[in-house]
């Protein structure tokens, strides 16, 4: 099993996810996503699922203003 997955959003690059001792920790590669910058996930699925829903949800945002 790999350490170091890259998580990417509508082919963009959110971040990458990095095992350490508590788990996958999230680093931001685009200012985007940099509200889950730092953030523990149990596995790199997770990880990429929060960061599909945060774009959502950001997307959510900006079609309703």
């Amino acid at each position: 099993m790999s350490d170091t997955y890259i998580i990417e959003v509508s082919s963009q690059a959110a971040g990458i996810v990095v095992r350490d001792p508590e788990g996958f920790r999230f680093f931001a590669a685009s200012h985007r996503f940099n509200p889950m910058d730092g953030q523990i996930f149990r596995n790199a699925r997770e990880a990429e699922r929060a960061a599909f829903q945060f774009a959502q949800g950001a997307q959510q945002t900006v079609t309703a203003a």
